[in-house]
């Protein structure tokens, strides 16, 4: 499958070296040259150094041939932009984006944005964990 990332942060990387090391065809983009110090060293994928909100920039990644798309910078708009031009101008068949403000992630689903929300992930995992549910994670 080729996959394409935006934002190698914590989690983009670690999300493109598990991909990579999974088989798959991975490029990432981030427009810090030093964020593709996170990869892992035995990452084989393609980094790109770029703004992913930029079609030129998607298109040197390899959205038009892509499976696959996650967006998973830090700021939400740059993520629901890239993940709306994903999927409205290169028709990629799976779109995921991480979003932060939880009052958003339901209109976004309503606009056909499959979305994940670490802030409610994460306080659903706390509560369980607080209530002496068993819970297991990084």
């Amino acid at each position: 499958m080729k996959v394409v990332i935006l934002g190698c942060g914590r989690v983009g990387a670690t999300l493109a070296t598990k991909l990579d090391q999974a088989g798959h065809q991975v490029s990432i983009i981030d427009t810090n040259n030093e964020a593709f110090q996170r990869l892992d060293p035995s990452f084989r994928g393609e980094p790109i150094l770029g703004n992913g909100m930029d079609e030129e920039v998607l298109k040197r990644a390899g959205i038009a041939n892509a499976d696959a798309f996650a967006a998973v910078t830090n700021g939400d708009n740059r993520n629901i932009m890239a993940s709306q031009i994903a999927k409205e101008i290169f028709h990629v068949q799976k779109v995921v984006c991480r979003i932060y403000d939880p009052l958003r992630q339901s209109t976004f689903n309503e606009l056909g944005l499959e979305t994940i929300c670490p802030t409610v992930v994460g306080a659903e995992m706390l509560s369980d964990a607080l209530m002496g549910k068993k819970t297991s994670t990084c």
